[in-house]
């Protein structure tokens, strides 16, 4: 097991718009989470990256900024990038911020929750016996492997090429049944079960997928394993989320599709994440910089937090420290039990909550935890 001497060392990248605020809150709560959990030592250094940085030097991503996350022991990421600033060619600068990120520290599961707590409302009409997945995205190979590529011949004709490789699609598939193991399966009947979700019917590439996915399905018998192509699972995600457990599948359909299950627990607020290599991790909400409310203390700082609680148990499970899992299990806790009391609730998850007062309410609550 790899070691490392304490205090964890955590890059902070805050980003831009809404990004500094949700940065603040979760740090606050990390700190007070520290206080109370002797022995649990966690030290935070900010580092510059983002539009707003892009806009004042003409670099979004500072190489200091990068071997920083090379060297840290998890990097923070709260939301990069701005509509209106943009480079050159006319693209915005977020997607070149995170290729090289999840490139350079090779980050190649990207983990998405869609977890329906206590106190959140659902989109749906009827959410028993639950709503609780995880859409696990392959990060970087399939459509997104042509970032950076493609093919633009004058004003005509354009092209960008989807790439599977045997180790890429094993990997990701073998994280899946390693992940599904870890869980307590499906809300519907705690059954484990690994989804492969594809368009293996109609693209060899994505029939490719599937066979490597069956070739290491094979090497789980306790799990069971299935597949269903993309645009049958977007419906049934919405008739029966229940029954599901870990989905796993390519970049762009993952891209999609946990959009899709972050709207079935209470919106991007809700919805954190975790991108995953053999020797570093990336944990940021999913939601956007949200310009248009930044600086008004409105954003929801949920899905930050509970991104930060994913590090703590990563951290417990790369560095074999009980104490860090179990404070990751605590703040997750500290959020389900504010959710449920109604004072974490921000305006988008339908309370009067602001980002400071959303992440005082997650201290209360591991205060009562912890007493």
């Amino acid at each position: 097991m790899t070691t490392t001497s304490s205090p964890y060392q955590i890059a902070v990248l805050a980003g831009d718009g809404i990004g500094p605020e949700v940065t603040n809150a979760t740090l606050s709560v990390l700190q007070h989470l520290c206080e109370i959990t002797p022995g649990l030592e966690l030290q935070f250094t900010s580092y510059p990256a983002g539009a707003t940085h892009y806009r004042e030097t003409g670099v979004a991503l500072p190489r200091e900024t990068l071997d920083a996350c090379l060297a840290a022991d998890a990097v923070l990421l709260c939301a990069v990038g701005l509509p209106d600033v943009r480079k050159p060619d006319g693209t915005e600068v977020q997607p070149d911020i995170m290729m090289v990120l999840r490139r350079e520290l090779g980050l190649y599961a990207a983990v998405r929750p869609c977890k329906l707590y206590p106190g959140v409302s659902s989109p749906l009409a009827r959410t028993e016996p639950g709503i609780d997945f995880v859409i696990l995205r392959e990060n970087l190979e399939g459509l997104f492997a042509s970032y950076g590529g493609g093919c633009l011949v004058g004003d005509d004709v354009a092209t960008d090429t989807i790439v599977m490789t045997r180790k890429g699609v094993e990997r990701i598939v073998d994280y899946a049944f390693q992940l599904s193991r870890r869980r307590t399966g499906r809300p519907s009947d705690g059954k484990r079960v690994v989804t492969c979700v594809d368009k293996a019917n109609i693209f060899r590439s994505f029939a490719f997928f599937r066979k490597v996915f069956q070739d290491v399905a094979a090497q789980y018998p306790d799990i069971t394993a299935e597949a269903a192509y993309v645009d049958a699972m977007s419906l049934y995600l919405v008739q029966n989320p229940s029954a599901y457990d870990v989905l796993v599948m390519e970049n762009q359909f993952g891209d999609i599709l946990s959009d899709l299950g972050a709207g079935l627990v209470g919106g991007l607020g809700m919805a954190p994440s975790a991108e995953i290599g053999d020797h570093h991790a990336l944990f940021q909400p999913s939601h956007g910089t949200a310009p248009t409310i930044a600086g008004q203390n409105l954003a929801n700082p949920l899905a930050t937090i509970l991104s930060a609680a994913m590090m703590l148990d990563w951290l417990g499970s790369r560095y074999d420290d009980s104490l860090a899992k179990q404070a990751g299990v605590r703040l997750e806790q500290a959020v389900v039990n504010s959710l449920g009391e109604g004072t974490s609730l921000t305006r988008d998850l339908g309370g009067m909550a602001g980002t400071t007062l959303a992440a005082e309410a997650v201290i209360t609550a591991l205060n009562y935890l912890c007493s």
